[in-house]
């Protein structure tokens, strides 16, 4: 154990030097990072449409490139699908990782070169293991396997010279083997498609193993791990694996999540945040006293931060690092090593520290309720959902909020659909707490709640036992990276479950 932590310190005393530049030289680094990108990328067939060769300064890029989303980038995806070279990127790009998001139901491919493989997402798991190190000398992880839960997508040709799957599984197909050694479970076995058949699998195969930190989305980890207790005839985690140290989550907020963690780890567990997606690794926790995530400055990414009152307008302003202000939610855009250019992501971000910049993600650019003028982010709704939780004992398994719409003779409100691992105590308690602390967290939420006048109170439904995963299961969309939308600003998710809520 000593040795290996030892060589993993000697490797990373340079790294994290590189690191701890970021408040210092944070937007020297963004500059390099954009510098390099455009000339990189200025003789394929978006730099030369973007006249790549003439911009100077980031003024320039941002005037030249518009800001755009999937649906409108995407031609460019489709000519590179079809086997077309030096598209956005120079060269072939033989890596597509699907995704199909939440945001829409069609399929994205986003493109993955070998410089964003290398130098974006496995540079993030290599940090994510040198900062958890430096913060624990003693650890002993690397006694035994982590247990990576990801996506269920083979990998399958689009063309002649590329292919498509889940990121996961084109990771999987690129680590070295060697690597193997301290993974689990098999590559065979970690790529299944069918949901079940993996769970019953891993289980199988993880049971008699050291396993001794976890990878993957929290919600879909607590199934595997539930079935895993069920099998074995266990209460907790560590009765199976000791040694059993460290979760490193991602994909969704971990607050609703982080106490029945806790206590299927009565030894204790350390937690660490990334996040990281199909386009990118972009940030982790680098410091459990503080809040946020560190923002990754030097993986090939530049980012942009699109403010939310921006989104209506056709060519929305963007600002860089430079000029952020903290409390202030963005939509995150990026320019990538992948040739993904002013590539709005979907995720919403707020600012908690500008030195270094750390970021929580606050929400997605088109899952927040706004039917009212009431703006509730899914950062307010998780905020509001602890309280609740706490004033009643409650523990929330899932849930999805959506508008109920004004009649003439009916007020409009919110409807929670919830699904609960355990009851609250007293639901009248817990619906009011939660519009109380909703009240607390977001002034437009209140100014509309002001004596019932444009809002009512919000409506609380229980969802039945199994619930969400039965609307994820009929929708293909059961494990990996697959989220359940939180919010939404129609009732079309809400009405689909609620049918099946029988």
């Amino acid at each position: 154990m000593a040795f290996v932590n030892s060589l993993i310190n000697i490797y990373s005393k340079n790294r994290l030097a590189k690191i701890g530049q970021y408040a210092e030289y944070g937007d020297r680094i963004q500059k390099e990072q954009f510098l390099y990108s455009l000339k990189k990328a200025k003789d394929t067939l978006f730099g030369i449409e973007h006249s790549f060769k003439s911009i100077k300064s980031y003024r320039d890029f941002a005037e030249e490139v518009p800001v755009v989303d999937y649906e409108h980038f995407s031609p460019y995806i489709e000519r590179m699908i079809k086997g077309e070279d030096n598209v956005v990127w120079p060269g072939h790009t033989k890596w597509f990782a699907k995704s199909s998001g939440t945001t829409n139901a069609k399929s994205k491919f986003i493109p993955v070169t070998n410089e964003v493989l290398q130098c974006c997402h496995y540079q993030g798991g290599r940090d994510v293991i040198y900062v958890y190190t430096k913060q624990n000398p003693d650890s002993r992880m690397f006694m035994g396997k982590s247990l990576i839960l990801g996506g269920s997508k083979k990998i399958s040709a689009v063309n002649s010279g590329s292919v498509e799957g889940d990121l996961s599984a084109i990771m999987i197909s690129n680590t070295p083997k060697w690597l193997n050694l301290f993974k689990t479970p098999s590559p065979e076995i970690a790529l299944l498609d069918k949901w079940e058949e993996k769970l019953e699998k891993i289980t199988a195969y993880t049971l008699n193993q050291d396993v001794t930190s976890l990878a993957g989305v929290p919600s879909w980890f607590l199934i595997l791990i539930k079935h895993i207790l069920q099998v074995a005839g266990k209460d907790n985690l560590h009765e199976i694996w000791p040694n059993l140290e460290l979760f490193i989550h991602g994909g969704i907020n971990f607050t609703p999540y982080r106490e029945q963690y806790r206590a299927l780890c009565p030894k204790g567990i350390n937690f660490l945040e990334t996040y990281n997606a199909s386009e990118g690794f972009f940030a982790l926790q680098d410091d459990p006293t503080q809040s946020g995530m560190l923002l990754m400055l030097d993986y090939g990414t530049f980012y942009e931060f699109v403010p939310l009152s921006e989104l209506g307008n056709p060519h929305p302003k963007a600002c860089t690092i430079e000029n952020v202000e903290m409390g202030v939610d963005y939509a995150m855009v990026i320019s990538t090593t992948g040739g993904l250019w002013r590539y709005m992501i979907g995720d919403t971000v707020r600012f908690v520290s500008l030195n270094p910049h750390r970021i929580i993600i606050s929400g997605r650019t088109k899952h927040y309720i706004n039917a009212f003028g009431e703006e509730v982010m899914i950062d307010n709704a998780e905020k509001a959902l602890l309280k609740a939780t706490e004033a009643t004992g409650a523990v929330v398994r899932d849930y999805t909020a959506a508008p109920v719409f004004m009649e003439t003779k009916k007020q409009g409100c919110h409807e929670w659909l919830i699904e609960f691992e355990k009851d609250p105590s007293d639901f009248e308690l817990f619906r009011t707490t939660l519009d109380k602390a909703l009240q607390e967290v977001n002034s437009d939420y209140e100014a509309k709640r002001y004596k019932d006048i444009t809002l009512g109170g919000p409506r609380l439904t229980v969802a039945r036992q199994g619930l969400f995963y039965d609307w994820m299961s009929s929708r293909g969309k059961l494990g990996g990276q697959n989220k359940v939308p939180r919010l939404s600003n129609t009732r079309e998710y809400i009405d689909q479950l609620l049918k099946l809520n029988v």
